[in-house]
C-alpha cells in the first residue's frame, strides 16, 4: 500500500485553498482586460476593484494596494523606487530582498533573530525587515523597528509574505505580500504603500505604479484566501509546542528556540545528520518537508539566516524546516516525531 503523503512545507507554498480555487475559476470566465473601455472590460475592472477592497478589508489596512506578480516583484518596486536614501536590510532578510538590494548596508541580528538597529539612523534611509523570517518563523518586533526609522526621517519596507493572514499587518510605509503563501494561487501578490508620495510612479497600470495587464483570476483567488479566516493557527500553536517538546526530548533543537515565533514554522536541528539525508529519509516516509539551507544552481548552501544568527556552516547544514498548514493534525506530529526518531537512531548506530 503506498503512503499518504504528508505535507509541511508550507511556508514554501500553502496548496490553493477550496474557495480559493474556485474564485480562479470564476475569474476564468471574466476574460476581459481591466483596462479597456468597453462593457466587458468595465465588468472585470469592477471585480478587480471588488477583490482590491475585499484584501484590503480582509487585512485591515486602508493605504493603496497594487498588485504584483508576487513579493518578489513587490520587493523589487519599493528598493528601487522608494524615495529615501540609502538602503539598510538585516542579514536575515529573504534573497528576494538581498538580490534586489545587493549594495545595500546589512543590519545585524542576535542569536535570537532579532534585528539590531544602529543607535544612530542617518540620511533618511530605507531600512527592509522581514516581519516573520521564512526559515525560523521569529517574528520581529517591527512596532518598534519602525518608530526608531521614523524618528530618524527614514522608511520601513515589510516583507509580510509569512505574516500575512496569520498576524496583523504592520504600520510600515511598505509591505509585500504573495498570495500563494496563505492558500491563494502562485503568481499574484501586493504591494501596499502607506504614503504614495513616498514611492515614484513608472507608469502603465496600477495608478501608473506597476506595468502589465492585471491578473484578474489571480487577484479573485487572492482575495477569496484572505477571506478564508485564520481559525487554525491556535490549533497550530498547540501542534507546534508539542512538536518543540518531543524533538527536545529526542535530542533535536530548536533554532531560535526563545524567540516569539510564528506558531506554522520551526527549524530544527538534528546534530549528526545532514539536512540533505534528512529530507530524503523524510520524503522516504511519505513527509514533505525543507531545508534550513537554500538550494541554489544544484549546489546546497548554508543558510545565511543561521549564519547571522551565529550558527556553524556545520551544524547549520544539519537544519531542517517544518512548516504546517490549516490541515495539520495531532496525527501528523506524531508521524513527523516517529520519523525523526527512526532517522536519529540509525544515525547513533552508524556513528557507533
Amino acid at each position: 500500500m503506498a503512503i499518504a503523503r504528508l505535507y509541511l512545507d508550507h511556508a514554501a507554498t500553502t496548496p490553493l485553498f477550496p474557495a480559493a480555487r474556485l474564485a480562479v475559476a470564476e475569474g476564468l470566465e471574466r476574460w476581459a482586460n481591466p483596462s479597456s473601455p468597453h462593457a466587458e472590460g468595465r465588468a472585470a475592472r469592477a471585480a478587480l476593484e471588488d477583490a482590491r477592497a475585499r484584501i484590503g478589508h480582509a487585512l485591515g489596512y486602508d493605504g493603496t494596494i497594487f498588485f504584483t506578480s508576487g513579493a518578489t516583484e513587490a520587493i523589487a518596486i519599493a528598493l528601487s523606487r522608494a524615495k529615501a536614501g540609502p538602503r539598510l536590510i538585516s542579514a536575515v532578510e529573504h534573497d528576494a530582498v538581498r538580490r534586489a538590494a545587493a549594495d545595500a548596508a546589512v543590519l545585524q541580528v542576535s542569536e535570537g533573530g532579532i534585528v539590531r538597529l544602529p543607535a544612530t539612523i542617518d540620511d533618511r534611509p530605507l531600512v527592509a525587515i522581514q516581519a516573520v523570517n521564512n526559515e525560523t518563523g521569529v517574528i520581529q518586533p517591527l512596532g518598534e523597528h519602525i518608530a526608531a526609522v521614523r524618528d530618524a526621517g527614514g522608511l520601513l519596507l515589510a516583507d509580510c509574505a509569512q505574516a500575512a493572514g496569520k498576524l496583523p499587518l504592520p504600520d510600515a510605509d511598505f509591505i509585500t505580500l504573495s498570495a500563494h503563501k496563505l492558500g491563494g494561487p502562485p503568481g499574484i501578490g501586493a504591494l501596499l504603500v502607506r504614503d504614495l508620495a513616498t514611492l515614484t510612479p513608472s507608469g502603465g497600470q496600477e495608478q501608473g505604479y506597476r506595468a502589465g495587464t492585471e491578473n484578474l483570476p489571480a487577484v479573485l483567488g487572492f482575495a477569496a484566501a484572505l477571506e478564508a479566516g485564520t481559525e487554525w493557527i491556535d490549533r497550530a500553536r498547540i501542534l507546534r509546542a508539542r512538536l518543540d517538546a518531543a524533538i527536545r526530548d529526542l535530542g533535536g533543537a530548536i533554532v531560535a528556540d526563545g524567540a516569539d515565533r510564528l506558531p506554522t514554522i520551526a527549524s530544527y536541528h538534528m546534530p549528526g545528520v545532514a539536512a540533505t539525508a534528512q529530507l530524503i529519509r523524510f520524503d522516504m516516509a511519505g513527509i514533505a518537508v525543507s531545508a534550513g539551507s537554500a538550494c541554489s544552481s544544484g549546489s546546497l548552501k548554508p543558510s545565511h539566516v543561521l549564519a547571522a544568527m551565529g550558527w556553524s556552516e556545520d551544524a547549520a547544514r544539519e537544519v531542517i524546516r517544518i512548516s504546517f498548514g490549516p490541515d495539520t493534525v495531532a496525527d501528523d506530529i506524531e508521524r513527523v516525531v516517529s520519523t525523526w526518531q527512526a532517522i536519529a537512531a540509525t544515525a547513533r548506530e552508524k556513528a557507533a
